[in-house]
């Protein structure tokens, strides 16, 4: 099949003039760029690096956030067969310094000034980079720190001068890269000391451009609006299905006020995003409900929950409810054949008079939203669905490049992440190995042709989630419904998810806490949450002499952790040494915790090593879980 870019350059012949990308200029208005100009443009970049001597196999760091220019590099490096590693603009510069080292860049790219910053600071630990290309800023110097300094435009005009000489140059070293080269490295993320490098082939990214159209119907007509990372293998893989369907991409911003401008300047037919972003739209009506009238406020409960009964009613008549045990299909549809009669004028009045409004926030063109990169709470799912509102929840993790299922169009199950994509394997096995029955929950495995090579100069970090026979451990709890649909149920690794899509190790950020005299035991909390939260277990004994020490009063141990005093000292503790200023990112900050009368034991809440079984702790504290994320 070729590679990414030779299949991109026949979309090219076949949508030449119609808008690739929208992006913005310096006064924030939209302006087009056509798939001719994108690839002319990805044409000239490449053949640039090529002039400063870049060959085939080399990896070139970038580090930025959505731009054009990102768009416009990535093309051309994967064009001439270099492999790209690419971050974020909120990455640290030890987290910088670490991926650039790692990864053997003598190459850089960098969005801005103060991205430049980062990377020079860090140069003495850089030893192989010699070239950096400022995105934005002109570069007033031509060298600092004793790397060479090159402006954006400088290499597109190398390029074009080159082009001009040799016009098919970039299409020569396009049909010299195959679908095995090397595409990527991308780095998880986490606070680790060394996050792991994820290689994905041009193979890989093909099976993601391919096998999600089985599922979804998207054209030449459709216009996403990205405001995803594109560094980020979920909305990289989503803008190639977008760009190799023909269809346009603009870039936004997940900022409320931003998002809500560009969604009415570009009116969008599809919008992926993450589980956050969802749960912020819901949050938001709520919000201006609540702030209504009494009257509009009961109006709109019961809608809503109008919407819900016909939504479940409509599924179970069509058979979309999801089998985590047999049901008789028979049953079902005679079952919710009446009722759905009665209460369909009923949800079509909610419809006009109440949900009307809320899809309008999200255009006139508005078809389908995709989730990704996290688990969709069911409430939010739910209430979406009610509203009428068709959200397609996907599943996928970076060394799958990394979509591995999503919900079909025509067919969408709730509470489910759609069946898996054609071409890709999949097996659910309990803790002994073994495969588990239909319904029944285990980790889940998966064998593909979108399965990573393996992780960077670690290969003893491949063995443990790769087999010699190509089957990748996810590290996620799976649930197959008796339709073939998948269900996630928890996490076997310790890595969590937030509902942002942002992963964070929650090992680290314990031990830190722990630094504090007056904690004994930390957890962590946060899987498919907004922010991260903690359990923490007081030392009693330096409770007490500070209590002494400040003439505060308390009658016994549950007195003593609910004081303000006490719960302020904790506050204190945490927050003076989990914040930014200490290294770490935002969303790693402690927002809430919870103090909690117990000792977690061996054979109980901890291992017989004194690792934290999570699954234990989040089951046995549920309740005092869920008061650090009460729902609106």
């Amino acid at each position: 099949m070729g590679s990414i870019i030779s299949l991109f350059r026949d979309r090219v012949a076949q949508f030449a003039e119609k808008t690739a990308l929208y992006y913005k200029d310096p006064q924030d208005k939209y302006i087009s760029l056509s798939y001719k100009r994108l690839y002319e443009l990805a044409s000239q970049f490449g053949i640039g690096l090529m002039e400063l001597g870049l060959k085939k196999g080399e990896h070139i760091g970038i580090i930025s956030d959505n731009k054009k220019e990102w768009m416009i590099a990535n093309i051309g490096i994967l064009g001439i067969g270099a492999i790209d590693v690419p971050r974020g603009s909120d990455s640290t510069v030890d987290e910088i310094r670490y991926i650039l080292n790692h990864a053997d860049c003598a190459l850089a790219l960098v969005e801005n000034e103060t991205q430049l910053e980062k990377v020079i600071s860090g140069k003495d630990s850089l030893p192989l980079l010699k070239t950096i290309i400022v995105m934005e800023e002109s570069v007033n110097k031509n060298e600092q720190a004793g790397v060479t300094l090159y402006s954006f435009p400088a290499i597109l005009e190398k390029g074009k001068t080159r082009l001009l000489a040799d016009k098919d140059l970039f299409n020569r070293e396009v049909d010299g890269v195959t679908e095995e080269d090397l595409a990527t490295i991308i780095y998880t993320s986490g606070t680790t000391g060394e996050p792991k490098g994820v290689m994905l082939t041009h193979s890989n990214f093909l099976h993601q451009i391919r096998a999600p159209l089985k599922h979804i119907n998207i054209g030449p007509t459709d216009i996403f609006l990205s405001v995803l990372p594109v560094w980020h293998a979920f909305e990289r893989s989503v803008e190639y299905v977008a760009l190799f369907a023909g269809c346009s991409l603009a870039y936004s911003k997940l900022i409320g006020k931003i998002l809500l401008a560009d969604m009415e300047a570009i009116n969008p037919t599809i919008f992926p995003s993450v589980p956050r972003i969802w749960e912020s739209v819901r949050s938001s009506v709520y919000k201006t409900v609540n702030a209504g009238s009494g009257i509009k406020k009961v109006m709109f409960r019961f809608f809503v929950s109008v919407g819900a009964v016909h939504s479940s009613l409509r599924n179970m008549f069509k058979g979309l409810i999801p089998q985590f045990k047999k049901r008789s299909r028979v049953l079902d549809v005679l079952v919710s054949f009446l009722p759905l009669l009665f209460i369909k004028p009923l949800n079509a009045l909610g419809q006009l008079l109440v949900f009307k409004k809320i899809k309008s926030k999200l255009g006139t063109q508005f078809r389908f939203g995709v989730s990704g990169a996290g688990a969709l709470p069911p409430h939010v799912d739910n209430f979406f669905s009610a509203c009428g509102v068709l959200i397609l929840e996907g599943y996928g993790l970076t060394e799958a490049a990394p979509i591995c299922s999503v919900r079909m169009q025509k067919a969408p199950v709730p509470n489910t992440i759609g069946p898996p994509l054609p071409e890709l394997e999949i097996k659910i096995l309990d803790q002994e190995g073994n495969p588990v029955k239909t319904g029944e929950k285990g980790v889940l495995y998966v064998k593909g042709p979108n399965v990573m090579k393996g992780y960077y100069k670690k290969p003893e970090e491949t063995g443990k989630v790769l087999s010699e026979d190509g089957w990748l451990n996810t590290g996620d709890l799976a649930v197959l419904t008796h339709q073939g649909r998948l269900a996630i149920r928890g996490r076997v690794k310790e890595t969590i998810v937030l509902l942002g899509g942002e992963n964070v190790e929650p090992g680290p950020i314990e031990d830190i806490i722990l630094q504090s005299e007056y904690i004994n035991q930390a957890v962590v909390l946060g899987q498919d949450k907004k922010y991260l939260s903690a359990l923490v277990i007081p030392n009693f004994e330096a409770l007490e002499e500070y209590t002494r020490k400040y003439n505060i009063p308390y009658e016994d141990h549950d007195n003593l952790i609910g004081l303000p005093e006490i719960n302020e000292l904790i506050k204190e503790e945490i927050a003076g040494r989990i914040n930014t200023k200490k290294g770490f990112k935002v969303f790693e900050r402690i927002f809430k915790f919870r103090i909690i009368n117990a000792t977690f034991e061996p054979g109980e809440e901890l291992t017989h090593t004194l690792k934290i079984k999570r699954d234990v702790v989040n089951a046995r504290y549920k309740k005092e879980i869920e008061s650090l994320y009460k729902q609106v």
